[in-house]
């Protein structure tokens, strides 16, 4: 979760972040309630968003929402990239830093 967690603490989230969750074969449930129990759930639709996804069967991936589209790691080509537009993959979830 090192680009979410990133993304986080610039914002000013001084929680502890969530861990423990693989990329694949985990349970979508469980990566969601890691983050229900640190976040608040959202639409997904702001910048600073975080967005959980599944990218494939029982292949969860995170990425934070951009004003054109998320920034995600993308494991294909082994850095951080910003997708623009509609996201490829089904959401499952979406987060956002809890209101003062």
């Amino acid at each position: 979760m090192g680009l979410a967690a990133a993304a986080l603490r610039a914002g000013g989230w001084v929680g502890e972040v969530p861990t423990g969750y693989p990329l694949r074969g985990g349970d979508g449930d469980r990566i969601a309630g890691l983050l229900d129990a640190a976040l608040s759930r959202a639409d997904g639709q702001r910048p600073g968003d975080v967005v959980l996804v599944a990218a494939g069967p029982a292949q969860w991936h995170l990425a934070v929402r951009t004003a054109a589209g998320v920034v995600h790691a993308d494991a294909g080509l082994g850095c951080v990239v910003e997708r623009p537009g509609v996201l490829p993959w089904p959401v499952v979830g979406a987060w956002r830093l809890r209101e003062a």
